[in-house]
Parts: structure tokens; C-alpha cells; sequence
């Protein structure tokens, strides 16, 4: 403790209230963030003579101040306490990668509605259901609906100005609500059936199907009576597929803990409407081994749930450690949820299919892990880096590419590896300008000066190890900005392509005094170089592309006499973009305000 801090006044003084309090060390790095519902009690209780795990005494062992924060109730008190542990992430706190943009199933609020993929607030209007565990099961409830229910999934651009079916239409996917094949009445009431089929209500869908197929039969009107027969067809091999019912009324999560080689799995599987969605798998970090099944299943449930989204039953495969929390999620979220740990029946069966999960999970990652650390060392020791695993964890190398079609929209990638693996949040994009077109060594001048400018005023740390896709050219280009910066040359590394451009005959060229470097067709490290530079070409070529389609899609309107500015800003929302001006007919382009027949015509030649 420091001298000015008095901790047995500290601790007398501290209220019989609820809030927050934070363990912090004399370097002011926060330690650790916990909530209490008597603040005086619980922060007492850390510097007993008698402390529970070795893990507080070693955390105690550091702090050299606390502070608290008094709530007005021990539930807005975990609301803060989560806050910071996402914000702060502690090191003595177990955390979880705060993913809370789950994707939803989206029936959106128009007159003809549309489904779609969707991630954000749901307050807004039309109809959501979810949140799925990924993008995948999202997508796969889509394309069912599309198939048994024939709903729209076209943008309302797109809706607006069709004069024609689209291919969609044509394999059976959409009824064609926007050039009227399908009147409104009859569309909506295929997105009713649709929404009780997400309910739950499959079979009761299906009957429906079946009565209103026998009465067009009945009536004659045998082509809705072929359309209503494929229909029920297309939800009974769905149904049959599968292979989970529905358990009353409630949605369900599934949350079980496996633990194997000093690393922890937290799968969530979910059910909604009697469907399983699927599941997903989560790796806390800051693990430590007194750490219980239970605390990081607690740790868990209080990240994941309290910003809402609880449903009202819960399996677990632990017992939650703190009979209190659920009744403060319940208080926080306004879902009151039942927590199982010995279910039965299809429940049990659930729950053991998310646990063999969580061993899987955690067996590949495990796997992976391992693969990956190889890597980072074999490449750190042919580099002559420090290979310690906390060294090896943190190092972190950036590649730069650059990328450009003759000379055209040059771009320059910047990717990152770190933690042993690609880092794509951190990854950057570089609109190079100023430069004779097709010059990559002034592009890589440019880029390199840009981003290692910031390092050299201060602002940013310099990399372990800096890539450069290129030989002995480039490399020179990074020794002279890097000299002209004040910069160690040493963290610079060249990857010169082999004879004939084979994979496995680069070399490592260094911007210092050591020799080139050949590491064989067989070397770890290579490989992870290889991963490195081929990410970077990836990232680079992609925006390049798009810059130059962007680039390409805009000229050639310009280029078409008569379509200025104000013209072709019409002609793009008319058509909700260029590829609708492309598919559009004459009399398409001639509807459009300002579009004179003559135009229309050279318009849609032009494009062709």
C-alpha cells in the first residue's frame, strides 16, 4: 500500500451501501472490478488474514488503493460493474468478447413486407425474430421461407421500380408482389403464415396449406392448387428436417462449461420457437485455475444477459455460484428467468448435445492454438526475436501491399497479426495519390511515411516486425523512411518471391546488415509469412477493386453525352444503382425525369 493510502481509515469509513469497487495497483492499472450489495462487508473481506484462493491473495498482494462507486441499488450496481469490466477488462476478471450484435430474421414494416438479414436495435418497426447465434442460421431460415412462402427479400430501390419479374420469381423463390402477379391481400397473409411458422405453428401452417389446396382444387383453379401443393410439400420436407419440437411456449438457452488444457469453452445453443437455431462458441480470457465451472458460467450469464436479450428458461450445466444474480438480470432486464441444471427429457437431450459442443470447441481450438503458437515461434526464432510465451503472444507484425490495375486506383493494405492470429478490426486501407501511375516504390514511400510518421511523433507504438511485400527494392524504400524517422531499421523484414514466383522458394530480405534469409518449402515460419503476405495481397486487391469499380461505375455515365450530374444522381436512384441503369429498358430510362427518348436510346446503347 502507498503511504498516503490509510487503509484501515479507508475501510472505516466505506457506507453499508451498495456499488461498485475497483482494485487498483501503483502503476494505477485496475486489477480487478466487482459489484457488492454492502460495500463496507465485501471489500472488507479481501484483506482478512484468510483469503479464499491463492488467486486474491496474489491480486491483494498488489493493490495499492481501492475505489468505489455508491449505486442506488445492487442491480443498476452489476449494470456498472459489467460496464467497466468491458471497458477496463481487468486481468483478474474472467472476460468474454463483447459480441452483443447478434443477427436477427427481419420482417420489415411495409405495406408488402420484406424479409432480411439484420443486425442492430430491434425497436424500430416490423417484425423481428431471434437473435440467432450466426449469420448462417439466419440465412438458412431465409432461404426456407423463400422456398415454402415465396416472401420478397429485394431492397424497397429495387421493389419500387421492377416492370418485370426477377430470377427469383422465375425458380419459385418469390411470388412477384412488385409487378402485381400477387395481390397484397393474398401476399400478407403468406407473411402471417409465415411469422406463426417462426412461432412454432408449423403444423397448424401446414393444415391451413393443405384446406386451401383441396378448395382450389375443389373450385377448379388448379394452377393455385399446383402452387399450394408445392408449397406444403416444401414445409413438410422442412419439418421433417427437423429433428427438435417445440417444449410449451418458452424460448430457451443452452449454456454449457467444458475446461481442458488450462483453457475454458462456454458454448450457447438456442432454441426459439421450438426451433434450434444452432450454436455458438465462447473463449473467455483471464482464466485463472481456482476459477470454477460455476464463476465462469456466472461471469457469463452477467456479460452476456445484462443489456437484455434473456429468454425465460435457461440450461445450464453448472449451478450458478450466486443465487442473487439472476434476481438482478431479472430487475435489470425485466425477464424473470428460470435457471435448470438437472433437466429432463428433450431438454437433458439439449443440454448434452451443447456440452459434446463445448468439448469440440474447445479440442479444435485447443488443436489450433497449438498450431498457431508453433508457428509464431518458429517464425520469432529465425527472426532472432525473444520467444517467451508472453513475448510471443504480444508479438505483433503489420504487412504492407500495394495494389493497382496499370497504374489505376492504387491502394495500399496494411493487415495485423497478433495474439498468434489475424487481427481484422485492426486491418487499414491506404488511397494512395500524388504518384506516377504504376509506381510502387513512391506508393510504398507513401504509405510507409503515413503510417510510421505516428509512431515517430509518439502516437502509436512501432510493430515487432514490419512486412513488406517486395524484395530488396522495396526493403530499401522502408530503410530510407524509416532512417528519415528516426526509426529502427531492424523490425523491417522483405518477402522476395522465388524463381518462377513458386510458393515456398521466398526469402527473407532485412533492411540491416544480415543476409538473406531462404527458409525452405517445409518451414513453419514460411508458412506463417506466406499467411501474412497472401491476407495483405487479399485485403489489398479487394480495395482496389471496389475503388476502381466505384471509379469505372461512375465514369461511365460521365462519359455518355447529355448525363450530368443531376441526370445520372436520377438514373442511380431510379434503379437503386448502376447495375439496375444496366438491366433497364429504353422505355425503362425514358420514364425517368429529364430522360428525353433520344437520351434514353443512347443511354441504353452506351451501356451495352
Amino acid at each position: 500500500m502507498p503511504d498516503d493510502f490509510n487503509l484501515k481509515s479507508f475501510l472505516a469509513d466505506l457506507p453499508h451501501l451498495p456499488g461498485v469497487y475497483r482494485h487498483i495497483d501503483a502503476q494505477d492499472e485496475i486489477l480487478y472490478v466487482g459489484k457488492a450489495r454492502d460495500l463496507k462487508k465485501r471489500v472488507t473481506s479481501y484483506f482478512q488474514k484468510n483469503l479464499p484462493s491463492p488467486r486474491i491473495s496474489h491480486m491483494v498482494a498488489r493493490v495499492a488503493r481501492v475505489d468505489v462507486t455508491v449505486t442506488r441499488s445492487e442491480a443498476e450496481a452489476l449494470l456498472l460493474e459489467n460496464n467497466l469490466i468491458k471497458r477496463l477488462k481487468p486481468r483478474y476478471n474472467i472476460l468474454f468478447r463483447d459480441d452483443k450484435s447478434y443477427p436477427y430474421l427481419m420482417f420489415s414494416g411495409h405495406e408488402v413486407p420484406r424479409i432480411a438479414y439484420y443486425r442492430g436495435s430491434t425497436s424500430g418497426k416490423g417484425r423481428y425474430f431471434g437473435p440467432y447465434p450466426n449469420a448462417w442460421a439466419v440465412r438458412e431460415t431465409i432461404q426456407i421461407l423463400q422456398r415454402v412462402f415465396r416472401l420478397r427479400t429485394c431492397e424497397d430501390s429495387v421493389y419500387a421500380h421492377r416492370s418485370r419479374p426477377c430470377l427469383l420469381h422465375q425458380i419459385g423463390r418469390c411470388s412477384a408482389p412488385c409487378v402485381g402477379l400477387i395481390d397484397t391481400a393474398a401476399y400478407q397473409a403468406d407473411v402471417d403464415r409465415a411469422i406463426r411458422f417462426l412461432d412454432g405453428e408449423a403444423e397448424s401452417v401446414l393444415r391451413d396449406i393443405e384446406a386451401r389446396m383441396r378448395q382450389a382444387s375443389k373450385a377448379l383453379d388448379f394452377e393455385l392448387a399446383a402452387v399450394l401443393r408445392d408449397q406444403m410439400g416444401a414445409l413438410a420436407k422442412v419439418l421433417q428436417q427437423q429433428s427438435m419440437e417445440k417444449v410449451g411456449d418458452d424460448d430457451v438457452d443452452i449454456i454449457a462449461v467444458a475446461n481442458a488444457g488450462g483453457r475454458v469453452c462456454v458454448n450457447l445453443a438456442m432454441v426459439r420457437g421450438g426451433r434450434h437455431l444452432g450454436d455458438k462458441p465462447f473463449f473467455p480470457t483471464h482464466i485463472h485455475e481456482d476459477d470454477s465451472a460455476g464463476d465462469v458460467l456466472a461471469a457469463f450469464v452477467a456479460q452476456h444477459y445484462t443489456d437484455g436479450g434473456m429468454p425465460p428458461v435457461l440450461v445450464c450445466s453448472h449451478p450458478l455460484p450466486d443465487a442473487g444474480l439472476m434476481r438482478l438480470l431479472g430487475e435489470q432486464t425485466g425477464t424473470r428467468a428460470r435457471v435448470l441444471v438437472r433437466p429432463q427429457g428433450l431438454r437433458r437431450t439439449w443440454l448434452e448435445q451443447a456440452v459434446r459442443n463445448a468439448e469440440l470447441a474447445l479440442t479444435r481450438m485447443l488443436s489450433e492454438s497449438t498450431a498457431r503458437v508453433e508457428r509464431t515461434l518458429a517464425l520469432a526464432t529465425a527472426l532472432d526475436l525473444d520467444t517467451d510465451e508472453a513475448a510471443l503472444d504480444a508479438l505483433h507484425i503489420e504487412c504492407f501491399d500495394i495494389s493497382h490495375t496499370a497504374g489505376e486506383a492504387t491502394q495500399a493494405s496494411c493487415v495485423v497479426y497478433e495474439h498468434h492470429d489475424m487481427q481484422p478490426s485492426l486491418y487499414r486501407r491506404y488511397n494512395i495519390a500524388g504518384i506516377t501511375p504504376g509506381d510502387d516504390y513512391a506508393a510504398m514511400r507513401q504509405v510507409l511515411t503515413r503510417r510510421f510518421s505516428r509512431v515517430a511523433d509518439g502516437h502509436a507504438e512501432l510493430p515487432g516486425v514490419v512486412l513488406i511485400d517486395g524484395g530488396k527494392g522495396q526493403v530499401e524504400i522502408a530503410r530510407q523512411v524509416f532512417v528519415e524517422l528516426g526509426l529502427d531499421t531492424h523490425t523491417i523484414v522483405g518477402v522476395a518471391k522465388g524463381e518462377g514466383r513458386k510458393v515456398g522458394l521466398e526469402t527473407l530480405v532485412f533492411a540491416d546488415e544480415r543476409p538473406s534469409v531462404a527458409l525452405g518449402i517445409e518451414s513453419a515460419a514460411l508458412m506463417l509469412v506466406a499467411q501474412i503476405r497472401d491476407e495483405a495481397h487479399r485485403f489489398a486487391i479487394t480495395g482496389m477493386r471496389a475503388k476502381r469499380a466505384k471509379a469505372r461505375t461512375v465514369s461511365r455515365l460521365e462519359e455518355i453525352e447529355g448525363v450530368g450530374a443531376r441526370r445520372r444522381q436520377r438514373l442511380l436512384a431510379r434503379f437503386g444503382g448502376f447495375s439496375g441503369v444496366v438491366d433497364a429498358s429504353i422505355d425503362d430510362l425514358r420514364s425517368v425525369e429529364g430522360i428525353s427518348d433520344e437520351l434514353a436510346e443512347r443511354i441504353y446503347h452506351a451501356l451495352r
